[in-house]
């Protein structure tokens, strides 16, 4: 029996995993699906231990380099809950596509290594995750292996985030003398029978803290005094929990465990569904798009060519976030100014696709785009047309001039460079009066020019010659009717278009960009894009 469009809405949960790289974010992302009975065996990150990768991980160079590249899409069911996961990359040079899919996630959880504590692309995600005020989770990975002590971890987390710490368990031991976790809610430890890399759900023996010999049974005397002392101080001196403060990214409960052997991910994952908010309202140019609204409204946060070799289409990811959304449907788009329908949308789990005739407020779903979407744009009910405020886009800090040596496969090259500019991990650019046989692309970390070169061989079977160019800054400008030739400029300073025809300086120093602003009074610059 179908539940009342509210009810269907408010059992979802749609949350971000943002990690420096090597934390265990998406080894924690495939146990997740463990316990959700989305799949049967989890696989190691790096395929060492098994012939499987990492679920999420479906670009053919994510499973050679063992790193998360792009952003995945799961979905799974759990207690009732329907979950959305969107698994991020970890590595900096990958970080404008985890800034996009964070716009679409409703909460965030951190994953943190135990023994290295807080790193540098942790702390950039986390500031943009504080930014829009949403619950942030914390899971602190690998006790496993030998850890920071616990009270500093959480005293880290609060000097230099700023935010306040609440353990929801707390760990008992670490590296070969970890021996599980202790429940702060139910005042017991849930010891493992089992050590093992956690191929399989794992099983824990549940005794109450104060049966003083059964713990000594389980984690010996040892272990059981000092953990009674550590809890003793932590009820005394950490932060009160408080879910208004955890809803508005204030305090955000922490969890201990080890996603590779399994210990504590299925009480952070129940816990999880039951702390975490339902689809949150979205802002619009108008006000507001209240989630449990009957019109469905949805924006586009990420482009995917080539997702599938089988199919070479392109795919486009919309966070719904009002109503419902049915198929053969016919819907607005709002920035083309046109109706469409959307026959096959998609349910996506990696790079596995199935369609689905409906989905939700809080769902990730996958349609086939011609080349008429672009990121941020909004798709809706026609009978209440909304706008989604925009998706901040990131200035390239790096350059290259891309070349392609066989005439022949100059389609492809154009096709294939276009494609991916769409997706919005490049930026591609050319010098004025000049064609697409060569092309200067903007990236924001180096090893995005290593994957457009593998992407253009792999998925158009295009070799091309890059040669690294000294420019490190961009700036568009916004002088509607301007002769740029005439402008007064240095040597190193380069004039190029993109593929909208915006005019755009690129510089390498900021001296340059101050020389150009003082030798040209008129000439207006900006560091960002809008259209």
């Amino acid at each position: 029996m179908a539940l009342p469009l509210k009810d269907e809405i408010n059992r979802r949960r749609t949350f971000a995993i943002i990690s420096h790289p090597d934390a265990g974010k998406t080894t924690l992302t495939e146990k997740l699906l463990l316990y959700g009975g989305a799949i049967q065996t989890a696989g190691s990150v790096k395929g060492i231990a098994t012939a499987h990768h990492a679920v999420s991980d479906w670009m053919e160079l994510e499973k050679q380099r063992g790193i998360s590249i792009t952003s995945s899409v799961l979905q799974f069911e759990y207690n009732g809950c329907c979950i959305n996961i969107l698994d991020t990359p970890g590595h900096q040079d990958f970080s404008e596509d985890t800034y996009r899919t964070l716009m679409a996630a409703d909460s965030v959880v951190m994953v943190i290594d135990a023994a290295k504590g807080i790193e540098p692309q942790t702390r950039k995600l986390f500031k943009v995750t504080a930014m829009r005020h949403i619950p942030i989770f914390t899971f602190i990975n690998k006790l496993d292996r030998d850890a920071r002590d616990p009270f500093d971890l959480l005293d880290q987390l609060e000097k230099e985030f700023g935010i306040g710490t609440y353990p929801m368990n707390w760990p008992i031991g670490s590296g070969i003398d970890f021996k599980g976790v202790f429940d702060r809610e139910n005042r017991q430890i849930l010891a493992f029978q089992e050590f093992h890399r956690g191929q399989d759900r794992l099983s824990a023996i549940a005794c109450d803290i104060t049966d003083t010999e059964k713990m000594d049974s389980l984690i010996g005397e040892y272990q059981r005094k000092e953990l009674v002392d550590q809890i003793e101080l932590l009820d005394g001196a950490s932060f009160d929990f408080d879910m208004e403060q955890v809803l508005c990214g204030k305090l955000t409960p922490v969890f201990f465990g080890s996603a590779l052997t399994n210990f504590g991910v299925e009480p952070f994952l129940k816990s999880f569904i039951e702390m975490a908010t339902p689809p949150l309202p979205r802002a619009t140019s108008d006000g507001t798009s209240i989630a449990t609204d009957s019109e469905f409204s949805a924006f586009v946060f990420k482009i995917q060519a080539n997702m599938n070799k089988a199919h070479r289409d392109r795919m486009t990811f919309l966070r719904i976030c009002s109503g419902k959304f049915e198929r053969d449907r016919e819907y607005c788009h709002v920035q083309g100014n046109k109706n469409l329908r959307l026959s096959q949308p998609q349910q996506l789990m990696a790079d596995d696709r199935q369609i689905i005739n409906e989905a939700y407020a809080g769902d990730i779903i996958g349609v086939f785009d011609p080349g008429i979407f672009s990121i941020g744009d909004t798709v809706c009910d026609p009978k209440r047309k909304v706008c989604f405020e925009g998706i901040p886009t990131f200035s390239p800090e790096h350059f290259a001039l891309i070349e392609h040596p066989d005439s022949l496969k100059r389609k492809q090259f154009v096709k294939g460079v276009e494609q991916i500019a769409q997706e919005g991990a490049i930026q591609i650019f050319h010098e004025p009066d000049s064609g697409m046989e060569r092309v200067i692309v903007g990236v924001v970390g180096v090893l995005q020019f290593e994957v457009l070169e593998y992407r253009l061989k792999s998925e158009y079977n295009v070799t091309v010659i890059r040669n690294n160019l000294p420019y490190q800054y961009i700036r568009w400008i916004r002088n509607e009717n301007i002769d740029v030739k005439s402008l007064n400029l240095t040597s190193d300073t380069k004039w190029v278009q993109d593929f909208r025809g915006h005019n755009i300086l690129i510089f390498t120093s900021e001296w340059n960009i101050n020389w150009a602003l003082d030798k040209n009074p008129d000439l207006i610059l900006e560091d960002f894009h809008k259209e």
